[in-house]
């Protein structure tokens, strides 16, 4: 690593329950380097790490919370060694909620606290404020997740930690075969089968829906100018929604046959069309799947 570059460094830590698996996820998806329930102790060593890499690591986030309990104590020495690193931009982000909206999700998710070792979640809760007092009054940033759902502390940490005013939700169109079975990581699925196949087409046969005669062939037929009409209208629809709810990525599979021809043509079609709106991608799961091969 070039340490004259400036790295910066989230740490994101505060009371259980209050919301740091969202945080660290959201940080992902703003195109972090995340480490969850990092011992304070081995602090100094990742930092050594981070030098001797030749990763181009520019954005970190860690977690440390009581998990590391038995590490607690040497995170403020951690903490010191950091300030001394001027390559090094560190922040502490520390979540907190109110104590019945964390004995309420503890309820809910029928989990114990991790201090409250056969004993009431409050209990648990209340020597955990004790402990992680001197830390909160240490943080930069405190969000209280009292009243928000996972989806709006996702959006509050977004917008706060985008380096810039970009659209991170994605729409990924992925081609496939029906006789290779679902995509299981889909969100969205269209079957094209009922569309001219160019697989008995001879001159069309050994081509793939990414070839222009393929794809001239595919496009002719009114059914799939109509199809293409309708999928996009209600893809213009749908994909404000998701983002609404918090999505990052939408994966819209377009199954053919066999995975060579009109869905590849079509999956490309889409993400053409939508990509002056969204960030798009494109990937075909069967293409190169043949008889024999």
């Amino acid at each position: 690593m070039n340490i004259d570059q400036e790295t910066n460094m989230v740490i994101i830590t505060g009371m259980s329950g209050a919301g740091k698996t969202v945080a660290i996820q959201s940080f992902e998806d703003l195109g972090y380097y995340c480490v969850d329930n990092l011992p304070p102790a081995l602090l100094p060593k990742f930092l050594d790490l981070m030098k001797d890499s030749t990763n181009n690591i520019r954005k970190v986030a860690l977690v440390m919370d009581l998990r590391g309990r038995e590490f607690f104590d040497s995170l403020f020495e951690a903490l010191d060694v950091l300030g001394q690193e001027e390559w090094l931009n560190e922040h502490i982000l520390f979540l907190d909620a109110k104590d019945e909206a964390l004995v309420s999700r503890y309820k809910e998710t029928r989990r114990s606290h991790p201090l409250a070792t056969g004993g009431l979640p409050l209990n648990g809760i209340t020597k955990e404020r004790e402990i992680l007092d001197e830390l909160r009054g240490r943080a930069q940033r405190i969000i209280d997740t009292t009243n928000l759902k996972p989806r709006n502390l996702r959006e509050k940490i977004l917008k706060v930690y985008s380096e810039e005013k970009q659209e991170i939700f994605s729409v990924h169109f992925l081609s496939f075969g029906f006789k290779y079975g679902l995509p299981i990581d889909a969100d969205l699925v269209f079957d094209v089968r009922f569309l001219p196949n160019p697989h008995y087409v001879a001159n069309l046969q050994p081509l793939t829906g990414l070839n222009q005669d393929v794809a001239s062939y595919v496009f002719k037929w009114s059914d799939t100018q109509k199809f293409n009409d309708k999928v996009l209208d209600l893809l213009k629809f749908m994909l404000p929604q998701y983002k609404k709810e918090g999505k990052s990525q939408l994966v819209v599979a377009i199954g053919c046959t066999g995975g060579q021809h009109r869905s590849v043509a079509l999956a490309e079609f889409f993400a053409k069309e939508l990509s002056t709106g969204y960030i798009t991608h494109v990937s075909h799961r069967d293409i190169d799947k043949r008889k024999g091969h």
